[in-house]
């Protein structure tokens, strides 16, 4: 039987403790949560999903980022994490990373202390599974609650508190509207943002920002891009229609599956005749206008859709450069699979020692940043960013957009691409890269926020075309 942590005595004048702080305030506090424990249940139980996915989450609050978490969860619990039991922690932790916030407060209103940061997110896990917005819940009520207390008691981190989160589920399916209705008045929990990053999206966009915030919280769309080198929208949405799966097209190239499926059950996929990308990215390679023979540059490449994008369109020679060489891999994979070939190089973009001096005709600056228009796919953004990211990658982009645009043909093209919201790593840097290299400016779509609908349906990105004076 495990016992009581003792509490701490207020006399004792050596060594105060520091304040236990909630971990969705506890950034630089990073427990040893015990993700490799091999808990006993059964891997095709909620329960063994639930544990899973908190971990995962927790270990977001302590600065991975989802992706990586959950690898390295799969990874420590072996053979265990079958593939039903990914696809359904992977589930779990998307859907808490869209209701962080809410959860969060509505833990805070109902526990009678901070829980540890495991509990924490297993509590954020189980009321975002029973809070499910807009849309069905995936399991019943009392099977999430019965199910996330089996999940408790199983693991070492959690066990103690496996009463008080009985206690706290069962306290919000009782009085689920009024906590709702108190939590609101929080932003955190309204939003499910950051304050600062609700700020940021009110102050530059004041006519669109809840529109902004509410996209960002709703699940992405799969989006496919059809290569035109092997069939037309026409006829693969054809191909989709005999297949049973209902499609739209949303842009020239652009096919929204209705209901997402596993890429392996995307017809002609493995074949090449098409790929995933959001359709607002699927704008980028038409913006460059390539021509057969041009020697094209796609800067910051992986993990490759627009590098093959730009290789569909015409017969050109492209070098794609990546400063991470795990993330090149990638590229090289989805070239592989769309039987094309582009050179690979592994370097940062802002350097030059890679480059053998032959200017490019095109180049693709798809620059990094803080990722703030592309938070439906990536939902733990928002959570590890910090204000001052904003700046630190502005400024890094800026060296890299300088750097190439030595490396630019004259009267060659430069299209600089970002997924930020944020003015100052966009249109702002956009004007400013202007004036400094004397750059014509030329027509793009600028802006695009998140947007969904029949119509429509993009992630946020930023483009701007520019031309090198001959």
């Amino acid at each position: 039987m495990n016992k009581q942590r003792p509490t701490l005595s207020l006399k004792s004048p050596a060594k105060p403790a520091a304040p236990k702080l909630r971990a969705s305030h506890a950034r630089d506090l990073k427990p040893a949560l015990q993700t490799g424990f091999h808990t006993g249940l059964k891997p095709d139980s909620l329960a063994f999903s639930l544990i899973g996915a908190a971990q995962a989450v927790a270990l977001v609050r302590t600065g991975t980022n989802l992706p990586q978490a959950l690898v390295q969860v799969w990874a420590r619990l072996g053979g265990d994490a079958t593939p039903q039991a990914r696809g359904a922690m992977q589930d779990i932790s998307y859907r808490c990373m869209r209701q962080l916030g809410q959860s969060e407060t509505l833990v805070g209103l109902m526990a009678p202390k901070a829980p540890e940061p495991l509990v924490a997110a297993l509590l954020a896990c189980a009321l975002a599974l029973i809070n499910a917005p807009d849309e069905t819940a995936p399991y019943e009520e009392f099977t999430v609650v019965d199910q996330t207390v089996t999940a408790a008691e199983a693991h070492p981190d959690t066990a103690r508190a496996k009463g008080m989160v009985n206690a706290v589920l069962r306290r919000f399916l009782r009085e689920r509207q009024n906590l709702l209705d108190t939590a609101s008045l929080q932003p955190l929990a309204r939003w499910n943002y950051p304050q600062w990053w609700i700020d940021a999206v009110r102050a530059a966009w004041p006519q669109d920002w809840q529109g902004v915030l509410t996209t960002g919280n709703t699940a992405p769309p799969l989006t496919l891009r059809v290569n035109v080198r092997k069939s037309s929208v026409e006829d693969y949405l054809a191909v989709l229609e005999q297949a049973g799966m209902a499609a739209t097209r949303i842009g020239p190239s652009a096919v929204r599956l209705v209901k997402p499926v596993a890429v392996s059950l995307i017809p002609g996929f493995h074949d090449g005749v098409v790929s995933v990308q959001d359709a607002g990215a699927q704008l980028a390679a038409p913006l460059l206008d390539v021509a057969d023979g041009m020697r094209v540059l796609d800067a910051c490449a992986a993990p490759g859709g627009k590098t093959c994008h730009i290789l569909e369109l015409a017969n050109v020679r492209v070098t794609a450069l990546d400063a991470d060489a795990k993330r090149l891999a990638r590229v090289g994979e989805n070239l592989e699979r769309l039987q094309l070939d582009a050179e690979l190089k592994a370097a940062p973009a802002e350097t030059s020692d890679w480059w053998d001096g032959q200017l490019f005709d095109r180049i693709l600056a798809d620059v990094p940043c803080t990722a703030s228009g592309i938070v439906r796919r990536h939902p733990d953004i928002r959570w590890l960013r910090r204000k001052g990211d904003t700046l630190q990658l502005a400024t890094l982009s800026a060296k890299i957009l300088d750097n190439l645009w030595q490396m630019l043909a004259p009267g060659g093209k430069l299209l600089f691409v970002t997924c930020s919201l944020w003015p100052q790593e966009s249109e702002a840097q956009a004007a400013a890269f202007a004036v400094r290299h004397g750059a014509a400016r030329l027509d793009a779509p600028g802006q695009l926020l998140p947007a969904g609908g029949d119509g429509q349906d993009h992630d946020g990105l930023f483009y701007a075309l520019f031309q090198k004076n001959a």
